[in-house]
């Protein structure tokens, strides 16, 4: 077998009830040169047992989101990462829009997240207007941010940079997109497409879930002291 152009990594901690999907939806991408790597933070379910039926798996128990990462990128042989979550279905084209877009002067890139499970209008709307506005918004602006849920970087520029901030439970991801800036253009791709669970909203009510999003915002770029205290919703 070649050696895989690209590099999907996924971070888990008791994802039985997603990474199936998640995994699945990888077999089925329309570009095939790639490899899978799941971290997983110490599972007590049967992510891992089903994670290495579909995956290369890597176990470091007690590691938060940001370090599993850090500890398959190290391991990781594409010359592209992509980034996506264990409760997180990927469009068919995703490995292929990003393969195609990352290179030369972009250096990282995004794309839409949408509800996995059937939700409120309004719920969809927010989804649309923080995962596609207030993102191509960002990248006009110069403050571009990376959802962890779904971003690709080149793996130069990651390994260059150091990775994401270990020290950071939340805003990792925007704290990361801040660093690579400074090497090339991150775009955003309307066709780099997935659809991530909404359970996090289910769990707090989408007024608790704005709140505290627009909190972390202005923690991190006004103090860069991001929230520490994140309910892990399983």
């Amino acid at each position: 077998m070649n050696k895989p152009e690209v590099s999907v990594i996924i971070p888990t901690l008791n994802e039985e009830r997603y990474i199936l999907n998640t995994l699945k939806g990888l077999q089925r991408q329309t570009f095939k040169n790639f490899e899978v790597l799941v971290s997983d933070g110490g599972s007590k379910d049967r992510t891992v047992a089903i994670a290495r039926r579909y995956a290369k798996v890597v176990i470091k128990k007690g590691a938060g989101v940001s370090k599993s990462r850090n500890i398959a990128a190290k391991s990781a042989k594409g010359k592209l990462l992509i980034f996506i979550d264990g409760d997180t279905k990927p469009s068919r084209r995703l490995v292929e829009t990003y393969h195609n877009a990352v290179k030369g002067k972009v250096i990282a890139a995004t794309g839409p997240i949408y509800p996995l499970e059937k939700t409120k209008r309004r719920v969809r709307y927010a989804y649309k207007f923080v995962t596609v506005d207030l993102i191509k918004l960002s990248i006009k602006a110069g403050f571009p941010s990376l959802v962890g849920s779904n971003f690709a970087v080149s793996k130069k520029v990651f390994d260059k940079v150091g990775g994401f901030n270990e020290k950071f439970v939340t805003s990792e991801d925007w704290d990361l997109a801040q660093r690579v800036k400074h090497y090339g253009k991150i775009v955003y791709l309307k066709d780099a497409l997935v659809h991530t669970s909404a359970r996090r909203v289910f769990a707090w009510g989408l007024k608790n879930y704005t709140l505290y999003t627009v909190d972390n915002i202005m923690r991190y770029y006004l103090l860069k002291k991001p929230n520490s205290d994140y309910e892990k919703v399983r």
